[in-house]
């Protein structure tokens, strides 16, 4: 079975190239922006041990407090298999542990540990001179307004997609 493709020729092809104006130009963009921040993010926690999907568990247990692993699934957009082997990493490292949640023998909950909480403060300290490096070619309110836009675009009011 074979999809039904429009047959109109359009002259915009998609790129990631500024000025695109095919329907997936935003979402091209919005990748290389990633791509570009997470390189960044992750030459700061290289010299701290850990990487991007170590940090992402890491704020959620900042954030969250306790929160057990199919949680973390959700909140990281991950996998389960992939959170068990994050939250392995975290433990064997010390930064979390993995605890038993009252009222669930089969459910596990994973908690930052001390040592968690001084290396995700250590992250945002080693992060801040290369955060400033990406924002550099910004003019001044242009990284508030890119947050705030971005922030709009990540959490709609409207709840859609």
């Amino acid at each position: 079975m074979t999809a039904e493709v429009p047959h109109k020729t359009t002259s915009s092809r998609a790129t990631d190239r500024p000025g695109d104006t095919s329907p997936f130009a935003l979402g091209l963009l919005l990748r290389q922006a990633h791509w570009r921040a997470a390189t960044v993010m992750t030459e700061a926690l290289r010299p701290l041990g850990i990487e991007l999907r170590h940090f992402a568990v890491l704020i959620v247990l900042v954030d969250r407090g306790p929160t057990v692993q199919r949680d973390l699934v959700a909140a990281t957009g991950s996998d389960k298999a992939g959170i068990m082997r994050i939250v392995d990493d975290l433990e064997r490292k010390g930064l979390a542990v993995r605890r038993a949640v009252p009222g669930d023998r089969r459910a596990r909950a994973v908690e930052i540990t001390p040592q968690g909480v001084e290396l995700f403060d250590a992250a945002h300290v080693a992060a801040a001179p290369l955060a400033d490096r990406l924002i550099a070619d910004l003019k001044p309110g242009e990284a508030e307004q890119l947050t705030d836009l971005l922030t709009r675009f990540a959490y709609p009011a409207s709840g859609g997609a």
